[in-house]
């Protein structure tokens, strides 16, 4: 078996191994929105909690009152 005939199997064997995979982007897509979603909500509530929101709070009074 020459190399060229080699590559010629190894380029088909990737071909079809691609053509099964038609549709899973959109999977794909649709599972790392879904993701993304999921972590902004977490880290809204995190964000908007007490604690979080008190020591932000306390960060932007310092910088706002710091001497010139």
């Amino acid at each position: 078996m020459t190399v060229r005939e080699r590559l010629r199997g190894w380029w088909r064997a990737g071909r079809t191994a691609a053509r099964r995979d038609e549709g899973m982007t959109t999977s794909e897509y649709a599972v790392g929105t879904i993701a993304a979603a999921a972590f902004a909500a977490v880290l809204y509530k995190i964000v908007t909690s007490g604690a979080v929101s008190g020591a932000l709070e306390s960060v932007i009074g310092k910088a706002l009152d710091a001497p010139f």
